[in-house]
């Protein structure tokens, strides 16, 4: 099965019966995400709150949000695209961090990332919601 969609992720997620082969698939996405352009990596991308490096560049392209990401940590990278299936290529205005972090606690990750992970993908949800909100405007 082709991983294109969140409910791609969460179906798969239901099928696997362990914690090893849905990080696997995480990290998979966060190899599947395309490369950032180095340029745009810079302090003003720059996620706060993250102890691995996180990397959020906004776009519009027309009248939706495009997001150029990446990390330097395979799993938080693969977080990052879970993220950006729910932000990327939407209407800024239909883009609500309190409905990306519900979809994403339905996966249960916050019982099994670490307390710097889940901070940290708390920062990039607060993060993309706050660039939704002021494309918005």
């Amino acid at each position: 099965m082709a991983i294109t969609t969140f409910d791609d992720v969460e179906a798969e997620f239901e099928a696997f019966d362990d914690w090893d082969d849905r990080y696997r698939l995480i990290i998979a996405l966060g190899q599947a995400l395309p490369a950032m352009d180095p340029a745009l990596k810079t302090d003003a991308t720059k996620v706060r709150g993250c102890a691995s490096q996180v990397w959020l560049h906004p776009s519009l392209d027309g009248d939706v949000l495009r997001f150029a990401a990446d990390s330097d940590a395979a799993i938080v990278k693969g977080l990052v695209a879970l993220v950006l299936m729910l932000a990327d290529g939407r209407h800024p205005e239909d883009i609500d961090g309190a409905t990306i972090k519900a979809r994403l606690d339905g996966l249960g990750l916050s019982k099994h990332l670490s307390s710097n992970r889940t901070q940290g993908l708390a920062s990039m949800i607060a993060r993309i919601d706050t660039l939704a909100k002021s494309s918005a405007a």
